[in-house]
């Protein structure tokens, strides 16, 4: 996932969460709506990436809207302009240092990813069909390969 959308998702999540101080939220809101306000200036409050932020803060809980938020960054370039990087960095970092902050945040990079941490489970389905391959593929950390193309493996490693 890309450092623009994992600060947005790890913001709405740290937000609804306990434990932070008083200053620590209001510099975590103050961060996230920074990031909001300037994706609503640089491409526009009616661009499909600023209604996918939008509707993601309505249900910051909705996989299908932290999905779409991360298709419209990609698809906008968002992750590509090096101000509003530095900003979900900062975000980033910020929430990393709130009491409970690491759990809010999960960043992969490339296809077929699937992360579990702390006895939690993930999936991938790659849609397509592993037979006689399967030898050569390396896997490791626990996971396990099943017919279909799936690969899950627990949070455990």
């Amino acid at each position: 996932m890309d450092p623009i959308s994992a600060a947005i998702i790890a913001a709405l999540a740290a937000g609804a969460a306990g434990g932070a101080t008083d200053v620590a939220k209001s510099a975590l809101v103050d961060g996230y709506n920074g990031i909001k306000n300037f994706i609503k200036k640089k491409w526009g409050g009616d661009s499909d990436v600023s209604k996918a932020v939008d509707q993601l803060q309505a249900k910051p809980d909705s996989d299908a809207r932290k999905g779409m938020l991360v298709e419209e960054v990609k698809a906008a370039r968002v992750a590509e302009d090096p101000d509003l990087a530095q900003m979900a960095q900062s975000l980033l970092s910020l929430i990393k240092s709130m009491p409970g902050g690491e759990k809010h945040i999960q960043t992969a990079t490339g296809t077929g990813i699937a992360q579990a941490d702390r006895g939690s489970t993930a999936t991938v389905n790659m849609g397509y069909a592993v037979d006689h391959d399967r030898e050569k593929l390396r896997l490791s950390g626990g996971a396990n390969l099943s017919g279909g193309g799936n690969l899950s493996g627990d949070g455990n490693e």
